[in-house]
């Protein structure tokens, strides 16, 4: 399933994420194109005005229940190929493997000799070559350009009635205040869907890494099964969560610190390595993550309550040297906090070059992922707010606000996912570190 070039409209898909992150439902609904919807409650004796049907006829003092409100989830990165583009493509090379030294005579060849020539020196039945080739062979890069694609849209509107609303008010002090509020709650509602927006990309990244399986070695570990293995015993999650909380959390914490010591290695492991095979000889795409270049997302009421039961020193973003940490209090659903139901959107391992959809996704406790920084990322081409002129007979004005992002999950780049399975059964089928 190629991904498609032509704009896709997503406002049903950021409705329903919306729903599910504000507490709307109370399990964890697998991410679809449900639509979202709002109910209100109207409780009025006085009369109201006839535009809105919701403002009171005043008599006292009005007050504006609106705060701004600063989406979460800033830490993925965000990058903007613009409105003239939506795609992004990505340059990569495959490592090469060393070759024989023609600067001595070794083992292998005999590179200097009366006779001979800068070339292979082929002689003998069958003809075998006897010394390395000349300083002209050639050893071209070997690259790997990946094309991440795509521009998904949605819109939103906010009507302003020029002169219907003034009778709800005391004066146009009273009115300001009313407007002001009403446009900073439209704008909490464009940061819910940008939020919203953040939180899909990573959830499929998350998912995605758990899809993907084997063919990123390590990327993801069931630590109820690592402490387990690690001490010998037979904990549920239950009981790591609460009677053993101090150990594990422990071990979590230093099961952290050497993952991403680890993710600074250039190495296979911890990211998907595309097959290539050139000559007949097989080339690898090696990675690396410096420490600047690591994030970490983690749930936060679970060492929450660990800093406040059992040690508050030992967990915190210094301690583990990893400085772009940021807390969630939940992955997909408020009511369901540490669980996720996805559908990822992965590359085609046995079709390259394609990207398909995974394997359903179903994790009932997540504490948390590491990745690089260029692992998961939102590619904002255009958000943009246009205002209408007014409507001259019924006297309204109209903004638009109009967006199009792109999310960006390369499975090349390292990354590990954290959860908890119910009890010890080993599955960490991406192979534990």
């Amino acid at each position: 399933m190629a991904r498609r070039l032509a704009p896709k409209d997503c406002y049903a898909l950021m409705n329903a994420l919306v729903e599910e992150a504000i507490g709307a439902k109370s399990t964890v609904q697998a991410v679809d194109t449900s639509t979202f919807v709002s109910a209100g409650e109207t409780v009025l004796s006085a009369g109201t005005e006839n535009v809105l049907n919701a403002l009171a006829m005043v008599v006292g003092r009005r007050m504006v229940a609106v705060r701004p409100y600063n989406a979460p989830l800033r830490i993925i990165n965000a990058i903007n190929t613009g409105i003239y583009s939506d795609r992004l493509l990505k340059d990569s090379f495959y490592s090469r493997w060393a070759q024989p030294s023609g600067a001595f005579n070794t083992d292998l060849f005999t590179n200097l000799s009366t006779g001979f020539t800068a070339g292979e020196n082929i002689s003998g039945s069958p003809a075998t070559a006897q010394s390395t080739k000349s300083q002209w062979e050639q050893n071209l890069p070997i690259p790997l350009e990946l094309n991440f694609a795509g521009r998904n849209t949605w819109q939103d509107c906010s009507t302003i009635p020029e002169i219907q609303l003034q009778q709800a008010f005391r004066s146009e002090a009273d009115f300001s205040d009313f407007v002001t509020g009403y446009m900073m709650e439209r704008a909490n509602d464009l940061e819910s869907q940008k939020e919203a927006y953040n939180r899909m990309t990573l959830l499929n990244y998350m998912a995605g890494i758990y899809a993907m399986g084997v063919t990123m070695p390590g990327s993801y570990v069931d630590l109820t099964s690592a402490f387990n293995t690690e001490f010998g015993t037979s904990y549920s999650r239950a009981q790591l969560l609460s009677t053993y909380l101090k150990e594990f959390m422990e071990f979590f914490t230093a099961k952290v610190k050497i993952d991403s010591d680890r993710m600074t290695n250039r190495s296979l492991n911890y990211h998907w390595s595309p097959a290539k095979q050139v000559g007949g000889v097989d080339y690898y795409l090696l990675r690396h993550t410096p420490k600047d270049r690591q994030k970490l997302v983690l749930y936060a009421p679970m060492f929450a309550k660990a800093q406040s039961y059992v040690f508050p020193e030992i967990f915190n973003p210094q301690y583990l040297d990893i400085g772009n940490y940021e807390g969630v209090m939940y992955w997909q659903n408020e009511n369901a906090p540490t669980s996720i139901d996805v559908v990822p959107a992965v590359p085609n391992t046995s079709s390259p070059g394609e990207q398909k959809a995974g394997e359903r996704v179903q994790l009932d406790y997540v504490v948390g992922v590491l990745f690089d920084t260029d692992a998961c990322m939102v590619d904002y081409q255009l958000d943009s707010a246009l205002s209408t002129n007014v409507e001259a007979r019924k006297r309204y004005r109209n903004i638009w606000y109009t967006y199009a992002y792109n999310s960006i999950c390369d499975f090349t780049e390292k990354g590990i996912l954290y959860y908890m399975s119910a009890n010890e059964a080993p599955a960490d089928g991406g192979g534990e570190s």
